[in-house]
């Protein structure tokens, strides 16, 4: 658990497109994966093994070596019955929990609400990157949202409060013939009085911050250096969400996607180098996910939307190693014959981080009862 002396925080960081799992943890000994893709399988002299049947992708050498310490569960077969393979629906279904119906609110907001119910910190949820993800979004819970600290909020160009007031204010007006007053206008109006409201809190973090390590020059690692930024700065943010885009290979995935592992994992390990420099660390948890997996066949330059994906979840609490199974590699057992199986729930690993990492009753945020696994040490 985390240090009772410090609230536990939770970082989600969401891979957006669909990342290849099968070529991100590699089951590198099974005949099927050379034969299922003769363009983009990694050789077995390349990868760095996990055990004698599967292994990290070479450029995840950074997540690796935090696995190695013991910092990184993985988890397996990711999933849900009925995987869809829309972009849209999929994330949908992962960030609201609701596979079957249009859901209404984010599971990270209702999270968020349970915190702190009675929304006095704008900063409880704090999303870095555009936009606000639908998981963060409860109306009446208040969200602060930003894509770049040292540029951050909505209307920065506008200093006095009062200006900027009147400009939300002209912006409503401009809307409403059109959208009407209704608790969609409300929520969208209330949501950019707590961004701003949050982005003047969040100056604090632009200053005072000093640290001797040396993120990389890329999306992820920027995002995750401000996650860092906030936090130490103790501004009460509960739950940080970000985001890192590109993983719908399609086309081109040799070179794309071990780019964005490597910056991925470089980001990771330098965030958490970061927050122990700072003695900051054993408070915080990270979850990545993604939408869904790919198929199992390559397409001669990448892959198409699959399912049973992966996901991980990180910290110095962390009991690392593998959890859940791979998904079977046997042909008969194949989703439409072309996709892997997914052998556990996502709203159970969900579940597993909100009960035993953030102490919340679960059940009402991800929508029943769900098997779990016991990713923390005691």
């Amino acid at each position: 658990m985390a240090d009772r002396q410090k609230e536990p925080v939770l970082v989600v960081v969401q891979l957006s497109g669909g990342n290849d799992f099968m070529n991100t943890v590699v089951p590198y000994t099974a005949g099927v994966y050379y034969d299922s893709r003769p363009v983009i399988g990694l050789k077995e002299d390349e990868v760095l093994p996990i055990h004698d049947t599967l292994a990290w992708n070479p450029h995840s050498a950074a997540l690796q070596e935090m696995y190695e310490q013991g910092d990184v569960a993985v988890v397996q077969g990711i999933g849900y019955p009925n995987s869809n393979r829309s972009h849209f629906r999929a994330m949908d279904i992962w960030h609201t929990c609701e596979p079957i119906e249009i859901g209404a609110e984010g599971w990270v907001g209702r999270m968020i609400r349970e915190l702190d119910p009675r929304g006095h910190n704008v900063l409880t949820g704090v999303s870095v990157g555009k936009g606000l993800p639908r998981a963060m979004a409860v109306p009446g819970v208040p969200v602060t949202s930003f894509e770049n600290l040292d540029t951050n909020g909505l209307l920065t160009g506008i200093e006095d409060t009062q200006q900027r007031s009147q400009a939300l204010e002209i912006f409503k007006s401009m809307y409403k013939p059109r959208v009407g007053a209704g608790i969609v206008m409300d929520y969208l109006s209330q949501t950019a009085f707590d961004v701003i409201r949050g982005s003047d809190e969040l100056k604090k973090a632009r200053t005072g911050y000093t640290s001797t390590v040396e993120y990389a020059d890329n999306a992820i690692a920027r995002s995750l250096r401000d996650v860092a930024r906030v936090h130490l700065t103790g501004l009460g943010t509960r739950v940080f969400y970000t985001q890192h885009g590109g993983y719908d290979n399609h086309a081109n995935e040799v070179p794309d996607h071990p780019k964005l592992l490597q910056d991925l994992s470089g980001a990771i390990s330098s965030f958490f180098h970061d927050l122990r420099a700072h003695n900051a660390s054993s408070e915080v948890t990270m979850l990545v996910f993604t939408e869904f997996g790919r198929r199992i066949r390559d397409n001669a330059s990448g892959t198409d939307h699959g399912s049973g994906g992966g996901a991980f979840i990180i910290g110095d609490r962390v009991k690392g190693g593998l959890y859940s199974e791979y998904p079977s590699l046997d042909p008969a057992r194949w989703v439409h014959g072309e996709d892997l199986e997914h052998t556990i729930d996502f709203r159970g690993i969900y579940g597993a981080v909100l009960e035993q990492w953030m102490g919340i009753d679960p059940t009402a945020i991800v929508g029943g009862h769900f098997e779990q696994i016991h990713p923390y040490s005691s």
